[in-house]
């Protein structure tokens, strides 16, 4: 009987990679990995050699138009594919798992650290944040600054909340939104919008590398990152909503 296994990689590169991931990949019939979703910084044939197998990459078509395909061979077959951070973080995943459940195909799912618990090095309590939102390039809105982002953030501003902000990421061109970026979309809605929601003089955060020995956290003005360079990528932006006295003491001392 086949068996589906989704494989949290961790945060970074293959040393992220668990002890129980490691043996639901050797145990598999063919091992992929996941090359859509996000941006992996590993190695591939360090990974190949840790599992002891030939790793096939997988595509955003192979995981969204060509899905069933890739599920008739699970039913013949134990197959595991690798992801990048948490396996049900991506709503690919979790699509996935819910078509395959329909088929009577045994799944399971091996957790690993993600970006939404990696974010408490910050000092900011996991708690107290809210929705997550994810800052897009604008060719991706046709042309249109997202507000949807904008509204989030002042929704989670009302009740108190700190706001993730992920930053787009093009796949297949290899590109990166920056901080400078973000700052300048998140800007540009303020002026459009015009509701006092992301003023210049906040102070906000960005982080990079999250999980890696090249991490780092800076506190700055929303100002002075729309003229932040950094080219350590990919990075996230945090708004820091209502601060617990325990927050104000690590990040605004």
């Amino acid at each position: 009987m086949g068996k589906l296994s989704l494989v949290g990689l961790g945060l970074y590169d293959e040393k992220d990679l668990t002890i129980r991931g490691i043996e639901e990949a050797k145990n598999a019939d063919e091992v992929f990995i996941d090359t859509y979703t996000g941006i992996w910084n590993g190695d591939l044939k360090k990974l190949e050699k840790i599992i002891g197998k030939k790793i096939q990459p997988l595509a955003r078509k192979d995981l969204e138009e060509n899905s069933s395909k890739l599920l008739q061979n699970v039913k013949k077959k134990k197959i595991a594919i690798l992801v990048q951070g948490d396996p049900l973080v991506a709503t690919t995943h979790s699509a996935l798992i819910l078509e395959a459940r329909k088929m009577k195909i045994k799944t399971h799912v091996i957790h690993n650290s993600s970006i939404y618990s990696a974010v408490a090095e910050s000092g900011l309590h996991l708690s107290r944040f809210g929705a997550t939102v994810t800052i897009p390039f604008i060719e991706r809105t046709g042309g249109k600054l997202p507000y949807s982002v904008y509204e989030t953030i002042k929704m989670n501003k009302e009740n108190g909340f700190h706001t993730l902000c992920l930053l787009d990421i093009l796949i297949e061109e290899k590109k990166f939104m920056t901080v400078q970026e973000a700052a300048k979309i998140l800007v540009d809605l303020e002026n459009q919008q015009n509701m006092d929601v992301i003023k210049l003089n906040d102070e906000i955060l960005a982080a990079a590398n999250i999980g890696s020995s090249k991490s780092f956290f800076v506190k700055k003005k929303v100002s002075e990152f729309l003229k932040f360079k950094s080219s350590e990528l990919p990075a996230v932006l945090i708004i820091p909503g209502k601060l617990h006295f325990s927050e104000k003491e690590l990040l605004f001392p």
